[in-house]
C-alpha cells in the first residue's frame, strides 16, 4: 500500500478539488508518481507521458486554485475533531478499499475502528411499520454475542432504530450520511449522533458545508454497501433507497438479505422482489444470518476473556482499548497512540499475545484475537 507523509493530505484534498479529475484519474497519477504532491510538481510534458492523462487534465492542474480552499477545510476538520482518510490511510475501511468507484477521501468523527471483524448494514424504508422496527431490534440484538459493527445511513425508519438498537446493545456503529459533518441531518437525530461517535461514529466523503442534496445520497448509499461484510434489507417498496443500496451491494459480491413480508404491503414489496429475483437471501432471524456467514459465536470464551481483560495491567489494557476500538494496526501506529516507549511496547504485544488477547499479523500488524 502506498505511504504518505500527513502534509501529503492538502495535495490529495487539493486534486479531489480540481474540476473534471475524478477519483480513477487522481489515484492513476497519485500511484505513478508516488505521492499527491508531485502530481503538482510534476512538468506537464512529464505528465502527458502517464497513461490515459490527456491535456484536458493537465489544463484543469494548470488552472486550478484549490490549495487555499483545501487549506482551510483541513483546519476545519482539525479544529472539530474530523478525521481526513484518503485511500492509502491505514484506517480507510479496507473493504470499500477493494470496491471500484470507492471515494479518494473520506471525512470520519467518531471512535469506532472502520475495521471491525464483523460489519453488517441495515437499511431500510424511512416509513418503517412496528414490524420493522421490531424485526431490527430483534436482529440487532441477535448479533450482540458476534460483535458486530452495525452500519446505517441516519435516515428516518429502519436506519435510526438500528443505530438506536446497537447503542442499546452496547454495540458499536457507524452513521454514513449524505452531508458535511458540520450538520446532521435530519436534525432530529442529532442528540443519537452524538451517542454515535462515542461509540462507532459518522462517516461521509462530503466535505462541511455541503447539504444532503438529493444526488449525494447514491453515492452514501454505495459506501454503506461498499464497507460491510453482509447487508439487510428490512423493510421497503419496490423502488425504495435501501434496494439501490442492495444492488451495489451484490455489484460488490457482498452477501445481501432480506426479511420477507406481507405481499400486499408497499413497504414489504422491495424485500419479497429481491427475495423472488435471489438478489438477496430470505432471513427471518439473526441466527439464519449467522449461519449463512458461518460465523461462530462461544459465549463461554467471551465470558472469559472479559474477566480475563479485568486482570490486564495497565499498559495492556491501553494497547486492548486501542486495538477494540481501532482494528488492526501497524506497529508504529500502536507506539504513537500510546505513547510507550519501543521497548516496554514489544514486552506488552508479548504478553498479550501469549495470553490469546492478540494476534501477531505479517508486517509487524496487530489485531484483538
Amino acid at each position: 500500500m502506498l505511504q504518505l507523509p500527513q502534509e501529503e493530505e492538502r495535495s490529495i484534498l487539493a486534486l479531489s478539488m480540481v474540476k473534471g479529475i475524478g477519483f480513477i484519474i487522481a489515484r492513476n497519477l497519485i500511484e505513478y508518481l508516488g505521492s499527491a504532491r508531485a502530481v503538482w510538481e510534476t512538468p506537464p510534458r512529464e505528465l502527458l507521458r502517464i497513461p490515459g492523462i490527456y491535456k484536458h487534465v493537465l489544463k484543469a492542474i494548470r488552472d486550478a486554485d484549490v490549495f487555499a480552499t483545501a487549506d482551510a477545510e483541513l483546519a476545519w476538520m482539525h479544529k472539530n475533531n474530523v478525521q481526513f482518510l484518503h485511500f492509502w490511510h491505514p484506517e480507510y475501511p479496507e473493504r470499500l478499499r477493494h470496491c471500484p468507484d470507492a471515494p479518494l477521501f473520506l471525512c470520519y468523527r467518531g471512535n469506532g475502528s472502520l475495521n471491525h471483524h464483523r460489519q453488517v448494514a441495515i437499511v431500510g424504508t424511512r416509513h418503517a411499520t412496528p414490524y420493522g422496527r421490531r424485526i431490527t431490534e430483534e436482529l440487532v440484538a441477535g448479533l450482540l454475542e458476534l460483535d458486530c459493527l452495525i452500519v446505517s445511513g441516519l435516515a428516518y425508519g429502519i436506519d435510526i432504530a438500528a443505530h438506536k438498537a446497537a447503542l442499546d446493545n452496547g454495540l458499536q456503529t457507524i452513521g454514513v450520511v449524505a452531508h458535511g459533518l458540520d450538520r446532521v441531518y435530519p436534525a432530529v437525530h442529532k442528540e443519537v449522533a452524538r451517542q454515535m461517535e462515542e461509540n462507532g461514529g459518522l462517516l461521509t466523503e462530503i466535505l462541511p458545508g455541503n447539504d444532503p442534496d438529493r444526488q449525494n445520497f447514491p453515492r452514501r448509499n454505495r459506501i454503506v454497501a461498499g464497507m460491510v461484510d453482509a447487508l439487510v434489507v428490512v423493510e421497503s417498496g419496490e423502488n425504495g433507497g435501501a434496494i439501490i443500496t442492495a444492488s451495489l451491494a451484490n455489484g460488490y459480491n457482498r452477501d445481501v438479505f432480506a426479511f420477507p413480508g406481507q405481499v400486499h404491503h408497499a413497504f414489504s414489496q422491495g424485500c419479497n422482489l429481491l427475495i423472488q429475483r435471489q438478489q438477496a437471501q430470505l432471513i427471518t432471524c439473526a441466527d439464519d444470518l449467522v449461519r449463512a456467514m458461518n460465523w461462530k459465536s462461544d459465549p463461554e470464551k467471551k465470558k472469559g476473556q472479559r474477566q480475563l481483560f479485568l486482570e490486564l495491567n495497565a499498559e495492556e489494557k491501553l494497547v486492548y482499548d486501542i486495538l477494540r476500538n481501532k482494528g488492526e494496526l501497524h506497529i508504529d501506529d500502536l507506539t504513537l497512540r500510546t505513547g510507550l516507549s519501543p521497548g516496554t511496547l514489544a514486552g506488552t504485544l508479548l504478553s498479550l499475545e501469549f495470553q490469546g488477547v492478540i494476534q501477531t499479523l505479517p508486517g509487524k500488524r496487530y489485531k484483538l484475537d
